[in-house]
């Protein structure tokens, strides 16, 4: 892929995940490799784990798992239900789907909220439907990556804590560290993040935590689990390892990821990613496209591409032509839409780099933006001057 390109242009990685790697996370990642039971670890993991509450701004826990963001969805629905419970999901895209795959095969029972792709859940729904049945937990995305679309998750907390019995689990994959989340502060239950999202690290590790209502469901939930038993890591963590072997590798480079976004500051970061939205919006505004989400997050953007283009072949040409990888559509919205990510890695030049490649690839398949190309790029550098 790489160096194929007819622009010569660096290979970039604008998905939603995975995304960019910092150069000194690649650095760090190709370090010889130590050994998971060292006191040089042990230092390195007990920084890591502590620097991770900074992220979730949460006094309890987070726990890290070697496993795709799905382990970690699956890590709070086996910790805290049990066979036989009720839970109210919601569905409004491919990923909320899952959870609630995932939910039906441990034998939970599911009502399932389901919301048109692209739309954003009401918490008023949701608290009606509280009034009237109780149920052990609410599931939701805080960003449906498969849309863009960003709930209402403070509204929905200030809802749940109202009920002892109900458990607000959020799978905030997409969201962590890329829009504001504070755990403890909204009143989430279980939250769910992955390395390769706004963590800027590889595919292979998820962070989990759990408020203390959550926790005391620990004791009583009757899923079946080994390696997911969080009791196990708890356990673990308080002599300071991991149960399991580490990811040693990625654990070293999340350890400088969490030292730099302290150094940085939360706020900084969300401002940083929030810049990278903006300056999408203001490209498809001047291409004359729409955001696919109605209330976006700033995490990513799904770009609706015209009726007569085909959006996976449109990625396909940026990708082969621009070295620029973008995520098209899922399911139902496969073919009309492309999904920019605005995390990870990202500098102006790659900015840049996305805005000459989607509107000469538009072009090359048979739309033409109203605003010429020379005019278009000065306003985007106009922008990023500014801005």
């Amino acid at each position: 892929m790489q160096g194929k390109a007819d622009h010569n242009y660096d290979y970039t990685l604008m998905a939603p995940g995975p995304v960019n790697l910092h150069p000194k996370v690649r650095e760090i990642l190709s370090e010889p490799m130590i050994h998971h039971r060292t006191p040089e670890f042990d230092k390195i993991l007990a920084q890591a784990l502590k620097r991770l509450k900074f992220v979730f701004q949460t006094a309890e826990p987070v726990y890290m798992i070697s496993s795709t963001g799905s382990g970690g969805m699956e890590s709070l629905l086996v910790n805290t239900l049990s066979p036989g419970d009720t839970i109210l999901a919601v569905n409004s895209g491919k990923f909320g789907e899952r959870w609630i795959e995932m939910a039906k095969t441990f034998g939970v029972h599911v009502d399932e909220l389901k919301i048109t792709w692209g739309d954003a859940v009401s918490a008023d729904v949701i608290s009606e439907k509280l009034k009237t049945k109780a149920y052990h937990a609410i599931l939701t995305q805080a960003c449906e990556t498969s849309t863009g679309v960003l709930h209402p998750i403070q509204k929905i907390g200030e809802i749940v804590k109202a009920y002892p019995g109900t458990l607000l689990l959020v799978d905030a994959i997409t969201a962590l560290g890329a829009v504001p989340l504070p755990m403890d502060e909204w009143h989430i239950d279980g939250l769910v993040g992955g390395s390769q999202k706004a963590f800027m690290l590889p595919t292979g590790m998820s962070f989990v935590s759990f408020s203390k209502k959550a926790q005391a469901t620990f004791a009583n939930s009757k899923i079946p689990k080994f390696y997911l038993d969080i009791k196990k890591e708890i356990a673990a963590n308080s002599k300071g390892e991991t149960f399991f072997s580490s990811n040693v590798t990625l654990t070293k480079a999340l350890n400088f990821v969490l030292a730099e976004v302290e150094k940085q500051g939360l706020d900084s970061l969300f401002k940083s990613i929030q810049r990278r939205a903006d300056f999408t919006a203001e490209m498809i505004q001047l291409l004359e496209l729409k955001s696919y989400a109605k209330v976006k997050s700033a995490s990513l953007t799904a770009v609706v591409v015209p009726e007569f283009i085909d959006g996976q072949k449109l990625r396909e040409l940026i990708e082969s032509e621009f070295n620029l990888t973008l995520m098209g559509g899922q399911d139902q919205a496969k073919g009309k839409i492309v999904r920019i990510g605005h995390m990870g890695y990202i500098l102006d030049e790659h900015l840049h780099q996305l805005a000459t490649a989607l509107y000469r690839s538009l072009e090359k398949m048979g739309y033409k933006p109203a605003t010429a190309f020379e005019a278009y790029t000065q306003r985007l550098i106009d922008w990023l001057k500014t801005h």
